[in-house]
C-alpha cells in the first residue's frame, strides 16, 4: 500500500508541475525547470498529501501544497549542485543543471523554482481562506530561508574551513536545518490545511527527519551510486563528519531505527489513519537512494 502510495503521488505531482509549467513561456529556462523537477522519491510530497488525509483535506488543495514544496526542493538540490557549492555533475542518475546547460542557468532555474513554489502556495486553488496560505507561505519562507535550510547548507560549508571535525551535537542541530526543515514543513502542511494542531506531525517529522540523513550518511559509505543516482563517499573524501564517522556504522544504523519508533510513536493520535506515514518512517532507512 505504501509504495503504491508513494509511486501514485510521484506521478501526480509530476503530471501537476508539468501542468504548471506548460503556462509559462517557452524559453531554455522553462525547460531546464521541468529538466529539475523531474523524478526523485517525491517524499516531501507525499508527507504533505498524506498529512492533508489525515485532516480531510481536499486532495487538489494538498497537490498545491504538494507540488511547491517539490519545487523548492529541485531548487535546492539544483543550487546545492553549482560548482560553488558541491560541484556535482551528477543528480538522480542524469547530468546535474549547470553541466546540462551552464552555470548561469543553474542559478536562474533554482531561483525560478524557487519563487514557483510561494506562486503555488499563494494561489486562491490552495485554500479558500487567505490566512491559511498567508501561514503556508510564511512557514514555508521559514523552514527553507535563514531560519531553517539554507542556514544548515551555511552551517555546512563553515564546517569545511572550521579546522576541525563537527560533534554530534553539533552535526544534528546542521541536519536539523538542512534537512529536516522541509521535511517537517511537509508533514505539518496538511495540519495547516485542515487547520488542526501540527504538533504530532511536527514530533514525528524531525524524528523522520534525522532518520532520513543518517541513512543518508549510511549510503554515502556503503550505497551502490548506480542505484543512488549521485556520487557517493564524497563527505569521506572531503574528512567531513557524519552520522557513521561519529557514532559508527552499526551505531549509525541502531539510531536511525530508534528514529523510525520515535516517529511511528508520534503518529498514535491518528491510529489506523496514519499507517502510511509510519510505512514512511521505515521506508526512509530501508531505501537504496
Amino acid at each position: 500500500m505504501f509504495q503504491t502510495r508513494l509511486e501514485e503521488t510521484a506521478a501526480q505531482v509530476a503530471a501537476h508541475l508539468t501542468h504548471v509549467l506548460d503556462g509559462y513561456p517557452a524559453h531554455p529556462v522553462t525547460d531546464a525547470m521541468r529538466y529539475a523537477v523531474q523524478g526523485g522519491k517525491r517524499l516531501r510530497a507525499f508527507l504533505v498529501m498524506e498529512s492533508a488525509a489525515l485532516h480531510g483535506v481536499d486532495p487538489q488543495q494538498a497537490m498545491q501544497a504538494a507540488a511547491a514544496v517539490e519545487a523548492l526542493h529541485a531548487y535546492s538540490l539544483v543550487h546545492d549542485d553549482l560548482p560553488c557549492m558541491d560541484d556535482d555533475d551528477l543528480r538522480r542518475g542524469l547530468p546535474t543543471v549547470h553541466v546540462k546547460w551552464d552555470e548561469a542557468t543553474g542559478v536562474l532555474v533554482g531561483d525560478a523554482l524557487q519563487t514557483l513554489a510561494f506562486e503555488l502556495l499563494a494561489a486562491e486553488q490552495t485554500h479558500n481562506n487567505a490566512d491559511v496560505r498567508v501561514a503556508l507561505v510564511a512557514s514555508l519562507a521559514r523552514a527553507s530561508g535563514a531560519h531553517g535550510m539554507v542556514l544548515g547548507q551555511a552551517q555546512d560549508i563553515a564546517a569545511e574551513t572550521a579546522g576541525r571535525p563537527l560533534t554530534l551535537e553539533e552535526i544534528t542541530a546542521l541536519q536539523a536545518n538542512k534537512t529536516g526543515a522541509l521535511i517537517c514543513w511537509s508533514a505539518e502542511a496538511g495540519a495547516v490545511l485542515g487547520q488542526a494542531d501540527p504538533t504530532p506531525l511536527r514530533t514525528y517529522a524531525t524524528a523522520l527527519g534525522l532518520a532520513f540523513q543518517i541513512a543518508d550518511d549510511i549510503l554515502d559509505v556503503e550505497g551502490d551510486a548506480a542505484k543512488a543516482g549521485k556520487r557517493l563517499q564524497k563527505d569521506a573524501d572531503a574528512g567531513k563528519a557524519t552520522f557513521v564517522s561519529l557514532l559508527g556504522l552499526d551505531g549509525a544504523k541502531q539510531r536511525a531505527k530508534t528514529l523510525v519508533l520515535e516517529a511511528e510513536a508520534a503518529l498514535s493520535p491518528y491510529g489506523d489513519a496514519a499507517e502510511n506515514l509510519r510505512e514512511a518512517a521505515r521506508f526512509v532507512i530501508s531505501r537504496e537512494n
